[in-house]
């Protein structure tokens, strides 16, 4: 049976963006690039290599408040796992998601502000998955926690925007216009119950329970985007 897929291909905002968004090319790019590193180690020197990889540059709650340090010191992974993904949709659609909302967050905020905006949410992610977690030994990756805290501050700072939506059904497809709050509860919504493709190997995100960094992100982005607006 044909899958069905859905997925934001742009935004409709007042005002528009009148900057060419640095800063979350540049987060693409090198996710983009991490992933390719991934792929690297997968075909070159098996799951095992990449298992690895995932321990050695994700979030493991029980190195984070064991204080155990793995090749890198363990606070770094808080940064590192930001950039590390499991497998080509966990990449794509995250990546899709940040292009579509992304840009205008950071035109509204400015370059630095957002820069640090993304990565307060994804910490504020990351700390969230190892409070309901602390002794798990699995890997927490991906952008999915700073982009969930993105998705927050569009609807907070563009509350009328209006999201371009494909639906893609096997061969056929159409795009649509949906409110922007709509959409992005109902992103949220599916976070608590769709997993991703992996490559094989296991983390935070191939098992499951990911949905709570998720939200750890989405309530910190929404916080952040009060305190700018009111400001």
């Amino acid at each position: 049976m044909l899958g069905q897929i859905i997925a934001p291909v742009g935004t409709e905002e007042y005002p528009p963006r009148k900057r060419f968004p640095i800063v979350t090319a540049a987060i693409v790019i090198l996710n983009i690039v991490v992933f390719l590193i991934e792929l690297s180690i997968l075909l070159t020197n098996g799951e095992s290599a990449l298992d690895v990889f995932f321990k050695s540059y994700g979030v493991v709650p029980a190195a984070i408040t064991g204080g155990i340090n793995l090749p890198i010191p363990f606070y770094f992974t808080l940064f590192t796992s930001m950039f590390v993904h499991a497998g080509f949709s966990h990449l794509g659609f995250n990546m899709l998601y940040l292009m579509a909302f992304g840009d205008n967050v950071e035109d509204r905020l400015g370059r630095l502000s957002y820069l640090v905006f993304y990565l307060l949410s994804g910490l504020a992610a990351a700390f969230t998955q190892i409070a309901i977690d602390p002794s798990s030994q699995i890997p927490g990756v991906g952008a999915s926690g700073a982009i969930a805290g993105v998705l927050a501050g569009y609807i907070v700072l563009y509350p009328k925007g209006i999201v371009r939506m494909l639906l893609l059904f096997g061969i056929f497809f159409t795009i649509t216009r949906v409110s922007a709050i709509l959409f992005i509860i109902f992103w949220f919504i599916t976070q608590l119950f769709i997993g991703v493709a992996s490559l094989g190997v296991a983390t935070a995100q191939t098992g499951g329970v990911a949905y709570w960094a998720h939200i750890g992100g989405f309530i910190t982005g929404l916080v952040l985007a009060f305190v700018y607006r009111k400001t």
